[in-house]
């Protein structure tokens, strides 16, 4: 029988996501919101119930490093005063005097995670009873449970070490409290089942701690806790799996489908007689999986393992892709057909287990030719292809701004005249519940378009007064006509579609819905000129026009599979190109080009970096090299280690660039400085994840810690990023604060 490596946890309606927001809202109770997870969890493992297992410790209210992290007692000092889910949520959102840990991408994907911190004098006093109580309930509802586990190493490569710990210290600790944790989960049952979730492994060797790979699982077996399966996702992990091969655990888990590489691991999994889960169905793209393709893949492999030693599973998690297609009526049919959810694709993963292990019936042959024939129509299909965008593509295209850095800017400020330190926001304002039901209303044709642009042009008025009454120099627009940063723009652009229920977790309560790229991308007409110029009709200050950059809106989307990623990538930038060109034309003198999902596209292995690097790069330029001197391009980008990217960063080319820094104080800006990095920088000065309101005191400090860094000239000051998910009461005196806090670091330190 087959497995998945996990499921999505947010509901097939979002129904964590409400419970969630209600619980911090206070309209629901603690009792009710667990109920809530419960009732989830009974029908997410309802629809595992015919594979082997059922996961269990895959769901979480937030996330499962956090999660790992309360287990594990790995709390830091300064939440100590608070316990239980007050302690949990404020890891992750912060608590009233206590900033919340950092978050970053959970590799290259754009889930985020909460990053553990890690102390050698922290006690790790252990907590097991979420792990505990789920798995009593899956054996009260008679299924046989799989505990999901982040592995040690992966816990401590993702994790923060402080800068009174030594790495070696740390481990040993954490190690033991990992320990602890495992021998409390042997009274649940005679014959556990534990998957350890190593993806770090797909990054190459750590040298921290590759050394200990095989002692440590050796040490797990010899627990005795019941059958050990160590799985790795997003790439090869050749490394790691030939140290595994030696070690005493049962099975290894291989994604086969982003980590090809890993077919030169058989020939020692089959020699060791271990258990090979391989990786087969999607869990990172809404494809139809080519079945037959699929299962002559499955052959190969065969040939050099034992079809009794092999168990398929998903690539990865399913956390990664939508819930299911069932309410998905509005999509045009065909291109429907080619899609697989989460639901689609544990039943992909079971029939094709038939077909590989048994004989198809009747039922299951007619399934079968049904996904050959969708396989084969999506290949012909008249709606993929567009000869004019494939031949613009193919033209030389222009990469490069002109003239330098050192002379652009130079004429950006003598028209510009924004002062020292310049306060701006990175974009978006708060998307209350009456914006959202003004374009739903809007979508569902119960109002006219005069109305509707009435709406948004009052919202837009408001917030432009707004900004003026506080005094920020550069101002936005507030991005009320935008559902989100990418689908947005997506809706406008030919070659995408988009789900009505395709809802993905980001981060705690925090739902996208990607679009879906499936042909030829062009823009047929502008996307943002509208509301931009009538925003920039309302004041004399400058205000920035908004644009979600090609890399992003790659990253950020399901991409077609039929043709390389770099390829699509191209056709989007002319697209976001032709829309620079226009605002520039319309007298727009500030447009930002966010590239937030940048890093979150680099592969793994540090072998595949270059090949990404250019094409992203030459993408980005390639949007904004239409950009005259004057117009002042600003990027941003979020949730990244710089260091390792910093170089590609100077390439860009952007005038500006806004980082989130909130969290980390000026530790991530000072690799700028290391560099020389000569373009403006706008560091984060308050996290905008948290419903916390900075104090006018806590931002000069932030602002004079950035000051330490990069000189005053070099400096713009702005929120970590986009304000759409706040409250207007929150974001109010949070700005107000910002602009109070400049104008005294002004008077006090530049004597302005």
């Amino acid at each position: 029988m087959s497995i998945i490596i996990g499921f999505p946890r947010i509901g097939e309606n979002r129904e964590l996501k409400k419970a969630l927001e209600s619980f911090w809202a206070g309209k629901l109770t603690q009792e009710e919101l667990e109920a809530v997870a419960k009732e989830l969890r009974a029908k997410h493992w309802a629809y595992q119930k015919n594979l082997a297992y059922v996961s269990v410790n895959d769901f979480s209210l937030y996330d499962n490093v956090l999660d790992l992290t309360y287990a594990l007692g790995a709390i830091p000092e300064r939440f100590k005063q608070a316990s239980g889910l007050e302690l949990y949520f404020g890891m992750a959102r912060g608590l009233e005097n206590s900033v919340a840990c950092e978050m970053t991408k959970w590799f290259n994907t754009n889930y985020h995670y909460v990053v553990p911190e890690l102390s050698q004098n922290c006690d790790y006093t252990i907590n097991p009873s979420k792990i505990v109580s789920e798995y009593a309930e899956a054996k009260s509802l008679g299924y046989r449970p799989k505990i999901n586990l982040i592995g040690l190493f992966t816990f401590m490569g993702l994790g923060k070490i402080t800068q009174d710990s030594s790495f070696e210290n740390v481990f040993e600790k954490v190690k033991n409290a990992y320990f602890r944790l495992l021998d409390s989960l042997k009274a649940l049952d005679s014959d556990l089942v534990i998957q350890f979730d190593e993806p770090i492994f797909s990054k190459g060797k750590d040298e921290r701690f590759y050394g200990k790979i095989q002692a440590v699982y050796d040490e797990i077996v010899a627990k005795k806790l019941g059958k050990i399966i160590v799985t790795t996702y997003f790439e090869h992990s050749n490394e790691a799996t030939e140290i595994l091969c030696k070690s005493r655990i049962d099975g290894i888990g291989l994604d086969f489908l982003y980590g090809e590489k890993n077919l030169s691991s058989l020939k020692a999994i089959a020699k060791s007689g271990k258990t090979l889960y391989a990786g087969i169905i999607d869990g990172r793209n809404i494809w139809v999986a080519d079945l037959a393709q699929k299962l002559d893949f499955l052959e190969k492999i065969a040939q050099e393992i034992p079809k009794e030693n092999i168990v398929l599973s998903t690539s990865c998690s399913l956390l990664h892709v939508p819930f299911s297609k069932d309410s998905e009526v509005k999509m045009d049919k065909e291109i429907l057909s080619w899609l697989s959810f989460a639901k689609e694709k544990i039943q992909e993963l079971e029939l094709l287990e038939t077909a590989f292990k048994g004989s198809l019936n009747a039922s299951e042959k007619q399934k079968w030719q049904e996904n050959i024939t969708i396989n084969a129509n999506r290949k012909v299909s008249t709606k993929i292809n567009d000869k004019s965008v494939q031949e613009r593509a193919k033209a030389p295209i222009k990469t490069q701004r002109e003239p330098a850095f050192k002379d652009r800017i130079k004429l950006q400020h003598q028209n510009l005249k924004y002062p020292i330190l310049p306060t701006t926001t990175i974009g978006s304002f708060p998307q209350t519940p009456e914006l959202r039901a003004l374009r739903l209303r809007f979508k569902k044709g119960e109002i006219k378009e005069e109305a509707y642009h009435q709406g948004i042009q009052e919202y837009i008025k408001d917030c432009v007064a707004f900004q003026e009454e506080i005094g920020l120099d550069v101002l936005v627009h507030g991005e009320p006509e935008r559902n989100d940063m990418v689908e947005y723009f997506g809706e406008q652009l030919q070659g995408f579609v988009f789900s009505q229920n395709g809802w993905v977790q980001s981060y705690g309560s925090r739902c996208v819905k990607p679009p879906i790229i499936f042909g030829d991308v062009s823009r047929p007409k502008p996307m943002t000129l509208q509301w931009i110029t009538y925003a920039q009709s309302l004041t004399a200050k400058p205000l920035k026009g908004m644009l979600t950059g090609p890399v992003t809106i790659l990253n950020w989307s399901f991409v077609r599979d039929d043709i390389d990623r770099s390829a699509v990538c191209k056709q989007i930038a002319l697209g976001i190109a032709d829309e620079i060109n226009d605002l520039q034309n319309a007298g727009i003198a500030i447009i930002q080009v966010d590239e937030a999902a940048f890093k979150e596209g680099y592969p793994l292995r540090k072998e595949n970096i270059p090949v990404y690097e250019k094409w992203a790069l030459e993408c980005f330029k390639a949007s904004t090299s239409l950009a005259l001197p004057a117009t002042q391009i600003h990027t941003h980008m979020c949730y990244s280690e710089f260091n390792d990217i910093i170089k590609t960063i100077e390439a860009l080319d952007a005038d500006v660039i806004s980082i989130e820094t909130a969290r980390s104080g000026n530790e991530l800006l000072k690799v700028f400085a290391a560099v020389g990095y000569a373009n403006e920088v706008g560091p984060g000065v308050y996290d905008i994840h948290s419903p916390r309101i900075p104090s006018k005191e806590e931002i000069k400090q932030q602002i004079k810690l950035l000051l330490e860094v990069l000189p005053k000239e070099q400096l713009w000051i702005n929120p970590d990023c986009g304000l759409k998910t706040r409250k207007w009461e929150e974001v109010k005196p949070s700005l107000k604060n910002l602009v109070v806090a400049v104008k005294e670091i002004r008077e006090e330190a530049l004597g302005r």
